[in-house]
């Protein structure tokens, strides 16, 4: 690989991760009000938090593109604040990928915690535990295969993003320039075989991180994706 693919590479794995711990800050409440409410709102939260799952990224992107430029609600609370535009910047990328994979993590969490019933949680609140200790003390251990599902979904699925990235980050090399964004370039110039070199390693790592998602729905039959 040349240096611009392993810059690249940082890149993404950078972004996957930082995603995916900004997807359990957000998901995992929303998930647990999922789980846990009759709200006359709840089917269509859920079709909103479901909606990267069919719509077109290139459309998910132009919008995001539209919310995170100078104009944008997003954009203009950035600069508002000094943190200058967000479009076409890792941050930008970050917020833009929290969107697109909400549902890879949400929804595993959402069917982990309606499997734990209320019954452990009844018994926990008899021993007088507050509502944010049952959570912590009794849903959280209780529902560990399905954090783990969604921490590897969240990750796996940023990893071969490329419609959403090319809108709203472009092709900025060791900025928003990620492995499917080089591996387009490559294509671009014919260089067949430094394409070849960057979608053999995302296909052998997306495979692994399935197969370890397969065997653990396996072991513990917690969550089926």
């Amino acid at each position: 690989m040349s240096p611009d693919d392993i810059t690249a590479l940082l890149v993404t794995l950078r972004l996957a991760g930082i995603t995916v711990v900004v997807l359990l800050i957000i998901g995992m409440p929303l998930a647990w009000w999922l789980s846990q409410t009759q709200s006359r709102f709840k089917t269509a939260i859920e079709a909103m938090v479901a909606l990267p799952l069919v719509l077109p990224p290139v459309v998910l992107g132009f919008y995001l593109l539209l919310a995170l430029g100078p104009n944008g609600i997003f954009g203009k609370a950035s600069i508002a604040l000094g943190g200058g535009t967000l479009a076409f910047s890792f941050t930008g990328l970050v917020i833009g990928s929290a969107f697109y994979s909400l549902p890879f993590v949400v929804q595993p969490l959402q069917g982990a915690f309606t499997s734990i019933g209320q019954r452990p949680l009844e018994v926990a609140a008899t021993l007088r535990a507050s509502p944010l200790d049952r959570f912590f003390t009794v849903v959280v251990p209780l529902a560990r295969n399905g954090f783990l599902t969604a921490i590897v979904l969240g990750f796996a699925h940023t990893l071969g993003e490329f419609g959403v990235v090319l809108m709203i980050g472009g092709n900025l090399p060791g900025v928003t320039q990620v492995v499917s964004i080089a591996i387009y370039d490559h294509v671009e110039t014919l260089q067949y075989g430094q394409a070849h070199v960057l979608s053999g390693l995302l296909l052998v790592l997306s495979f692994t991180i399935l197969l370890a998602v397969y065997a653990l729905n396996r072991r513990f039959a917690v969550v089926r994706i």
